[in-house]
């Protein structure tokens, strides 16, 4: 059997693009993001343990899931922020995130910057934003895969038929064809050839949110969306200060072309500089 890594997705935001025009407004963060948690397959029993124990000191049987737990809304409710037991429970979740072996990745795409950069050329023919999404962080995951000597087993959350649908036939093209951007305007990201993609892109399998490890791709993702609109948010800086970031895996040049990807952010990074 080969040695396997498995990379838990879960997406954030809208994935189909704009209908009209989208401006940019520097007080919003609109982004579609895919991505979450690699983890080799010997290391998720300790993972799943590690969740496990985390539930049962907290007497929870739902799943952890990021926008409810950030809104203490629904199941959990109960976690009023400002008291005792939000800050207790914070920094448990905090210990739990950044103790297990994984690793975070993701491509974040700002919606706005996408739209400016291709609605005039393309129109109503602009791709889903997943598809760009999930065809980045697969082949950056393939190389950190392929960098360790394993196979990929890519496993998304589970939605509906349809994103499902395209979900596998993304997955299917790229290993067939490769990654489908102009290899010309790509080549600073040293792309995979699709024979490499074919030989390293071992399965795909949707998983619900019962799953410990979508849960914790789902808790991973958050933070590192945000962090392409604020660098310096708490739970993105946690993950990087525990080397629990692809960067911490990665020499400093290789960022850009292996990294988590924050795409067509041009207009974020005009408003930062003041222009």
């Amino acid at each position: 059997m080969p040695r396997i890594l498995n990379f838990y997705m879960d997406d954030s935001g809208t994935r189909a693009p704009n209908r009209k025009p989208l401006l940019f407004d520097s007080r919003k963060c609109e982004f579609f993001a895919l991505g979450g948690v690699l983890v080799n397959e010997e290391d998720e029993g300790a993972v799943r343990a590690a969740h496990q124990e985390l539930c049962d000191r907290w007497s929870i049987n739902y799943p952890l899931h990021s926008v409810e737990i950030r809104h203490s809304s629904r199941a959990f409710s109960w976690l009023k922020k400002g008291t005792r037991e939000y800050q207790k429970f914070m920094a448990d979740i905090s210990r739990f995130l950044t103790g297990i072996r994984v690793v975070g990745l993701a491509c974040v795409v700002d919606r706005p910057g996408y739209d400016a950069r291709y609605r005039e050329k393309y129109g109503r023919r602009q791709w889903h934003l997943c598809q760009t999404a999930f065809s980045i962080v697969v082949e950056r995951a393939a190389k950190f895969a392929l960098a360790s000597g394993r196979k990929l087993r890519v496993m998304p959350e589970r939605s509906s038929p349809g994103d499902e649908r395209r979900i596998r036939t993304y997955f299917e093209e790229l290993r067939k064809n490769g990654p489908p951007f102009n290899m010309q305007s790509s080549s600073l990201y040293s792309p995979l050839g699709a024979d490499v993609l074919w030989e390293t892109l071992y399965e795909l399998r949707f998983k619900r949110k019962s799953s410990p490890l979508a849960q914790i791709a789902d808790l991973y993702l958050w933070p590192m969306a945000i962090a392409g609109y604020d660098a310096g948010n708490r739970a993105h800086g946690l993950l990087k200060s525990a080397e629990r970031l692809i960067e911490s895996r990665l020499p400093e040049g290789q960022w850009t072309e292996r990294g988590t990807k924050y795409s067509c952010f041009e207009l974020v990074r005009r408003h930062r500089c003041g222009s």
